[in-house]
């Protein structure tokens, strides 16, 4: 099995919980990124000590273990990103879980199987282990292919990490391009990316992963999304760093099956797209309008670019 790479900070319940799974997977290698405590909140040195404890004391399979421990805090954003950068500089394949993601066993196997299926292809950047958005797809293959993919669990390889960049170098360059509009050609979502990654250019959201879409967009890299969610987020709760509203926590896991049903070509799927992406706005008519809009522009793209 694939090395892991697995992101704890102050959640001793949800840690010990996702670190039973891993236990049950029994990778090779363990690649722990830990956050230190936050100066503010005097608890974190004492709810930190007992995270970095559950994995310390409970590795008991034959495993290579490597720590990465923040003595400060770093927040969401820069730990992860610097954890990351560290892990992936040590392997070529990894697959990522953080402490509040709760996988079924078969989730390794699925990106373990993926990750050296599609190790050279160089459009494929991530293996996500939940369609985010729904608990299955219904498709004929037990995957697709979408420009869209959740770090709610997933894998990758150091030749796509090598693009992500935390302070979005390219951005400037990129959002004068003409060519901007080829990487995101709905309109309505084109204008909402162009200001929320001007705000991470700014560092006025403190978080990773917005960043690794845009490394893989602005890259034509896709995502492996499976057709059944594999995992349970266990984090919903008041003193989550982003997931506050439980009512929100609409994924079941489920059991991948094996052997794979692999799609036959390597192309996004349209409707998974329009769909993921009309479900980042607000729900009411806004969403029924912004699905117009975003069918209007998927037009206008086919016109302009023979899509």
């Amino acid at each position: 099995m694939k090395p892991v790479a697995f992101l704890v900070f102050n959640r001793p319940d949800c840690t010990a919980k996702t670190f039973a799974a891993i236990r049950e997977a029994r990778p090779k290698k363990l690649f722990v990124v830990a956050d230190g405590p936050r100066p503010s909140r005097p608890e974190d040195q004492e709810r930190c000590q007992l995270v970095r404890k559950i994995i310390d004391e409970g590795v008991d399979w034959p495993c290579e273990v490597h720590r990465n421990y923040a003595e400060k805090n770093m927040g969401c954003g820069r730990r992860v990103a610097s954890g990351l950068d560290w892990a992936f500089g040590q392997n070529e394949k990894l697959i990522i879980i953080e402490d509040d993601i709760l996988p079924d066993l078969s989730f390794f196997a699925f990106c373990d199987e993926l990750l050296d299926r599609y190790e050279n292809d160089q459009r494929v950047g991530q293996i996500s282990a939940s369609p985010f958005i729904c608990n299955q797809i219904d498709r004929p293959h037990s995957y697709i292919f979408s420009r869209y993919g959740s770090i709610w669990g997933w894998a990758s390889w150091a030749r796509a990490w090598k693009y992500y960049s935390f302070t979005m170098d390219s951005w400037p360059e990129i959002k004068n391009d003409p060519d901007f509009r080829t990487f995101i050609p709905l309109g309505l979502e084109r204008r909402f990316k162009r200001i929320t990654y001007q705000q991470l250019r700014d560092f006025e959201i403190d978080t990773w992963d917005l960043q690794w879409g845009y490394a893989k967009m602005s890259n034509s890299m896709v995502s492996v999304v499976p057709t059944r969610n594999l995992i349970a987020n266990i984090g919903f709760s008041s003193d989550a760093t982003h997931t506050f509203d439980s009512s929100q926590n609409i994924l079941k896991p489920a059991r991948m099956e094996f052997p794979l049903r692999h799609p036959p070509r390597v192309l996004s799927d349209g409707q998974f797209v329009e769909d993921f992406s009309i479900s980042c706005v607000p729900a009411g008519w806004k969403r029924s309008f912004a699905r117009l809009l975003c069918r209007f522009d998927r037009l206008l793209a086919r016109d302009r670019f023979g899509r």
